[in-house]
């Protein structure tokens, strides 16, 4: 029997389409977010936009309120992701896209073009979200567990090379085709997901066995038979049971609220924090307004301001790269360690050569945000997306990525509407702020984010469980007041050592995620007092 095939590919070529259409969708996302950067104060747009002419505040709602958009999109995939499944959540996110963008480009001077320019911006905001609390986790549950952090890592690093291309569209482009240009990323995204394949954890847990039995099959090239495929359908059906949910097609949001072995809310609070973070720590007060910060902070012309954006667009997307090369040598926490220092230091660069007020000290000011921008690229940029998407379990982690999406869109929101306010007021003192909240964050991932490269979905579970077990003594008792005792989680997961398939199905049940009589071969239903141990009765 030849291994199963979707669109004519299996194994590698299939792994690979897959990984295509969704770094696609960042992409998207990437140019989304950049392309309002050159044309917010473009004559052409304040002509027709005329609230937005001079006023810092109305060029913060216009360009922020995609922000919201991408917040209600992403409490959508909260409410109804798991009911869609992944490959028609991206979908539907693509198609949402196209209809914004289209409403956008249409505004016309004959109505309330303003109005309709900021329907279309959040409509298509809504899209985005959809996308960007699936994508990630559609890639993990596709991935195997030696490339799964270079492959979601290549999609955030891919972001860089969208804003990248939105910057240098702008510069040489009417408002309108900058806009326009999207759909072909849009397109390209939703078409060949009518072909592709569903993730197969999200089959399994539907119960869809025999559905999710074959992409295993097809995404790793092997016949649905052979022992591999049938020990990874094995494994992915224990994790199910471990969750306590097993048996239920759809997962209770409170379910994100427990603790015990599964450890679903610090799993959850990890990536939640691992995304405010990003946002607050200055990322988009410097790409959403780098010309506008080098025309009022340091005093270039609105031409040369946009041109050394998009210089500066190009230090981005080749800083993106470096993450792809060393994030399964480095591992997860040092890269958000060694960016946040980088993100500090070079804050810290900034607003003390803007102090002087001179023209001299202003370009190190400039340096400052080439060197930010550098160390945000190479590593805050695609870490929150892959933290969420591997960190949390199977049964909770479209909830908790969506959880997390939720949480970059309302800090993004928050920072995108204060930037020019904060830079109009306080000056220097703007990335003062940021530099201390960068160092701030330093004692949080260093106590509380575990190591997770070169780790199986089902082997991070494995790490939870074990750091629950040497830590009951220690008062944790499942409930989400201890979600601050993370070091025993960061020191299971350096103590553990590397599981094969074969050892992580004997380590579950061993650490008692698994039970005798769970998974594939049938459920048996846990008493009260076993639901209590593992936190999922609160």
């Amino acid at each position: 029997m030849a291994p199963p095939r979707f669109i004519g590919l299996t194994g590698r070529p299939l792994s690979l389409a897959v990984s295509i259409v969704a770094t696609t969708g960042f992409l998207l996302f990437g140019y989304d977010q950049g392309v309002m950067s050159g044309i917010i104060a473009a004559p052409a747009f304040t002509d027709l936009f005329t609230a937005t002419k001079g006023n810092s505040t109305m060029q913060g709602f216009v360009t922020a309120i995609y922000e919201i958009g991408c917040l209600f999109g992403a409490i959508f995939i909260l409410a109804f992701g798991d009911f869609l499944g992944r490959r028609r959540a991206i979908m539907m996110g693509g198609s949402i896209m196209i209809l914004g963008v289209i409403i956008q480009v249409t505004a016309e001077r004959t109505a309330t073009p303003l109005a309709q320019f900021i329907i279309g911006r959040t409509i298509t905001g809504v899209g985005n979200g959809i996308n960007t609390s699936t994508i990630p986790t559609y890639q993990a549950e596709c991935s195997k567990t030696s490339n799964r952090g270079l492959l979601i890592c290549i999609e955030g690093g891919i972001i860089a090379f969208g804003t990248l291309i939105a910057y240098w569209v702008d510069y040489g482009a009417i408002w309108r085709f900058p806009i326009a240009f999207q759909i072909i990323f849009a397109v390209v995204l939703v078409i060949p997901l009518i072909w592709l394949p569903e993730s197969p954890r999200w089959l399994l847990t539907r119960g869809r066995d025999a559905e999710g039995e074959i992409v295993i099959a097809a995404l790793r090239g092997l016949e649905t038979d052979s022992k591999e495929c049938q020990l990874q359908k094995q494994i992915i059906l224990d994790s199910i049971a471990a969750s306590g949910y097993a048996g239920r097609k759809g997962t209770p949001l409170k379910a994100v609220f427990t603790n015990g072995k599964p450890q679903h809310f610090r799993r959850m609070m990890l990536g939640v924090s691992s995304q405010i973070m990003q946002q607050v720590g200055g990322c988009n007060a410097v790409i959403y307004y780098f010309p506008i910060l080098f025309e009022q902070s340091i005093g270039q012309s609105p031409q040369i301001s946009l041109l050394l954006g998009g210089v500066n667009m190009i230090v981005y997307s080749i800083f993106a790269t470096v993450s792809w090369f060393i994030i399964e040598r480095a591992g997860r926490r040092k890269l958000f360690l060694w960016g946040t220092v980088g993100q500090c230091l070079s804050m810290v660069l900034v607003f003390s050569c803007l102090i002087p007020g001179t023209e001299a000290a202003a370009k190190g000011a400039a340096v400052g945000l080439f060197t930010y921008i550098a160390s945000f690229g190479a590593t805050w940029l695609p870490l929150p997306w892959l933290y969420p998407a591997e960190i949390n379990p199977i049964k909770t982690r479209q909830k908790a990525n969506a959880l997390s999406t939720c949480s970059n869109w309302l800090f993004n929101f928050l920072i995108v509407m204060i930037t020019p306010i904060m830079v109009a007021n306080i000056g220097w003192g703007t990335y003062l702020f940021f530099a201390v909240v960068n160092a701030c964050f330093l004692p949080i991932i260093y106590y509380t984010y575990p190591e997770t490269k070169q780790r199986s979905l089902e082997e991070i579970d494995i790490i939870f469980a074990k750091g629950w077990l040497e830590g009951r003594g220690e008062g944790d008792g499942g409930t989400v007041g201890g979600f601050w005792k993370g070091d025993r989680y960061v020191r299971a997961a350096r103590e553990l050592p590397f599981l094969t398939d074969e050892d992580v199905e004997v380590e579950a049940r061993r650490q008692g995620l698994v039970q005798d009589g769970e998974g594939g071969e049938g459920l048996r239903v846990r008493s009260v007092r076993d639901k209590e141990e593992e936190g999922l009765v609160v």
